[in-house]
């Protein structure tokens, strides 16, 4: 009878030891489960893309002539020292300041600019991927020239983001985004005029002109639908190294509607390089290849390419937008003279020296100066 108890006993001593481990388990998994959901929600994660920008590309008759050879159009020795450097970056930014409009309507220059495509493809093989088309020489040759270049970049829409200039209604009203490491972008493009000449009636679309009113609307389209709002501004006054009081309006405006990255283009020559608040204004890049002659101590030959890293942290389902790593980089617009102008090349400061410009380490000390004019502490690419 004792045996019989005492194996009863054993028996509910292990159920009760079993139930118990069971139990244990069950909680224990469901506390690491809890713990692992925990982390799922506070899990911070980053992602990044780096952007570069370049000024105007502002296509003379002896750059394209310098191009040409056997028939062919190639630009493409022009830009051998900034290829390597903009394969570096994600995104890549230019201003065609000069409509492309091709051969087929026949090449002009000032006034009245058209461009070769050839060009373009020259730019976009180095790189470049983000362009403005919003520019004073938009309408240089009208309507026709206009349909020329829509034709080209239309080629190009799959890979290539480009605003400002359009031609129908549809295209111009739709706000193109593209996405890049998980980071996505669009880019808004304005010009303040084009030389007098009048925009087609009915044809507004061609090109972008700036009002405070379209701006807003535009942001306020697209704001909560990227990571990030490039707005190209087509400002200023020509060979004015410092910004003007309405630039600097416009400015503030755009970073208090939400604008990230402001890229200012036109005056041909270096401008500040500034925050306001969290948003990068570039006031004016200058140039990058022309044939402008030397307005004042070679302010139209010294230019700036730009580069910032967008750095994206994602938290319990919300994004934030970081830029970090601004550098700037002084560029050189080299060519001989003599028989015409010629051998037309794009050179860093970082790859400069005498036999392209005797005097460029005291253009390095004053245009750099000129960047920093807001900020002593934005970085300068220094030389080597």
């Amino acid at each position: 009878m004792k045996n019989k108890w005492f194996k009863f006993l054993l028996a509910i001593i292990l159920i009760l030891l079993v139930a118990t481990l069971v139990f244990y388990l069950l909680i224990t998994s469901k506390e690491q489960e809890k713990e692992e959901n925990t982390k799922q929600v506070n899990k911070e994660e980053k992602t990044k893309v780096s952007l570069v920008m370049v000024g105007d590309a502002l296509i003379h008759s002896s750059v394209y002539n310098d191009a040409y050879n056997n028939g062919v159009y190639d630009f493409t020795n022009m830009l051998e020292y900034i290829k390597p450097i903009v394969s570096e970056y994600d995104l890549a930014f230019y201003n065609q300041e000069t409509i492309l409009g091709g051969t087929s309507i026949g090449l002009s220059d000032y006034p009245t600019f058209n461009t070769p495509w050839e060009f373009g493809d020259a730019m976009l093989d180095a790189g470049f991927n983000i362009v403005n088309l919003a520019t004073n020489h938009t309408l240089d040759r009208g309507t026709t020239g206009v349909e020329k270049s829509c034709e080209y970049w239309n080629s190009k829409k799959e890979d290539i983001l480009f605003a400002g200039s359009y031609c129908n209604e549809e295209d111009a009203s739709e706000i193109k985004v593209f996405e890049k490491n998980d980071i996505t972008y669009t880019l808004l493009s304005y010009t303040y005029g084009t030389n007098g000449i009048k925009v087609p009636e009915g044809k507004e679309y061609m090109v972008n002109l700036y009002s405070d009113e379209k701006v807003k609307q535009d942001i306020e389209k697209v704001r909560d639908k990227v990571d990030v709002v490039l707005v190209s501004m087509h400002w200023g006054l020509e060979y004015q190294t410092v910004p003007t009081s309405e630039q600097q309006r416009q400015a503030q405006y755009l970073a208090d509607l939400g604008a990230d990255i402001i890229i200012g283009t036109h005056p041909h020559v270096i401008e500040p390089v500034t925050f306001i608040d969290d948003t990068l204004v570039i006031y004016s890049l200058g140039n990058f290849i022309s044939a402008q002659s030397t307005n004042n101590d070679y302010n139209t030959m010294t230019e700036l390419m730009t580069s910032i890293d967008i750095v994206k942290t994602t938290k319990n389902g919300k994004s934030e937008i970081e830029l970090t790593n601004l550098n700037n980089e002084l560029l050189y617009n080299y060519y001989k003279t003599g028989n015409g102008w010629y051998d037309f090349k794009v050179i860093p400061f970082s790859k400069m020296n005498e036999t392209y410009n005797s005097d460029y380490r005291r253009l390095y000390d004053k245009y750099s100066k000129v960047i920093k004019l807001y900020d002593e502490n934005i970085p300068v690419e220094p030389l080597n």
